[in-house]
């Protein structure tokens, strides 16, 4: 999710113009619109998600195939096979759905931490300027979560048995997104789609937590003061998106492996999630719940990098047009 911008105001982006000579670009807040409008932080959001998915796809392949196989004895083993079996292009299976997916997923996740930024400032009657406290960022980073697993748990569906398909050479295989969805409604009706959602919530509500508050936080922390108040250079932002992301699957990996498991079995295989955590600790111990954690930690440093940077890129060119 498994996954804006979010400075302590709603949705202040790389507003300030960047800075002549040999100086290292900035970004001056104060220099920036009170408010960001829910229309940029919509669109801002979308592209930073399809920056994420570009960047990061490969490595959130292997998360998967670890997750949902016990044949790969390390992420390095499943690279090698996977690139031994399927060749280069193999390694971008499944792409095409979460890279279309990702415009809305991501639109509606970062429009979700900016109405959650929203709530806390008319909850607590705070002006658009005044910086939100670490807990009101840590709310508003939980609440994105939820419009945006309505859109999420389908496509994650879609993408993980598009990716687990061939992986040890069994089960069908699917030519693309469409015929996945479509097998996966022939086998089990249009609510299949949504196998899973319960457990994307679980995963994405503390992850988005997780993720939002170590930006605000990491990026506070970089802030380049020296070069005015609340200026904030390209390096910082790639910096605190990347660590954001690492902290996102810290928290998530888990509940991340008893989605996959789940949203890959065959019809009727588990009841829910609940079911899912009994048998895996039964049968593979904790430390089954942390299975693709090294490819997950892998990806999510230059794709939420990508991520964040594309957010705030976008901001500043909208803020420029309008």
């Amino acid at each position: 999710m498994a996954a804006a911008d979010a400075p302590a105001a709603p949705m202040k982006g790389l507003h300030a113009p960047v800075a002549s000579g040999s100086q290292v670009p900035v970004v001056s807040e104060a220099q920036a619109p009170a408010a960001t409008s829910g229309l940029k932080s919509f669109l801002s959001g979308g592209f930073g998600g399809m920056c994420l998915v570009a960047a990061g796809h490969p490595l959130d392949l292997l998360k998967v195939r670890m997750q949902t196989s016990t044949q790969y004895k390390s992420t390095l083993d499943c690279f090698r096979k996977t690139l031994a079996e399927n060749g280069i292009r193999g390694m971008y299976r499944g792409m095409a759905a979460p890279l279309v997916g990702a415009t809305p997923v991501f639109a509606i996740c970062f429009w979700g931490y900016d109405m959650g930024q929203k709530i806390v400032r008319r909850t607590y009657n705070l002006s658009p300027t005044d910086r939100l406290s670490t807990g009101q960022i840590l709310f508003a980073g939980g609440f994105s979560a939820v419009p945006t697993t309505a859109v999420m748990a389908p496509m994650e569906r879609i993408k993980c048995t598009l990716q687990v398909t061939s992986a040890g050479g069994s089960g069908t295989v699917y030519k693309g997104p469409v015929d996945a969805a479509m097998g996966i409604i022939r086998a089990g009706g249009v609510s299949s789609l949504f196998k899973g959602t319960c457990a994307t919530l679980l995963r994405d509500v503390p992850g988005s937590v997780a993720y939002f508050g170590a930006y605000e936080l990491i990026k506070r922390f970089l802030t380049n003061r020296s070069a005015g108040e609340g200026a904030i250079s390209p390096l910082a932002i790639v910096a605190a998106g990347g660590l954001a992301g690492m902290a996102n699957w810290a928290v998530a990996i888990p509940p991340d492996v008893l989605k996959s498991r789940l949203q890959t079995s065959a019809e009727g295989r588990y009841s829910g999630v609940r079911q899912v955590f009994v048998e895996m600790m039964r049968t593979e111990g904790p430390a089954a719940l942390f299975r693709g954690i090294g490819p997950a930690m892998l990806r999510a440093f230059p794709a939420n990098a990508a991520c964040f940077l594309g957010v705030e890129l976008s901001l500043q060119f909208m803020h420029k047009l309008w």
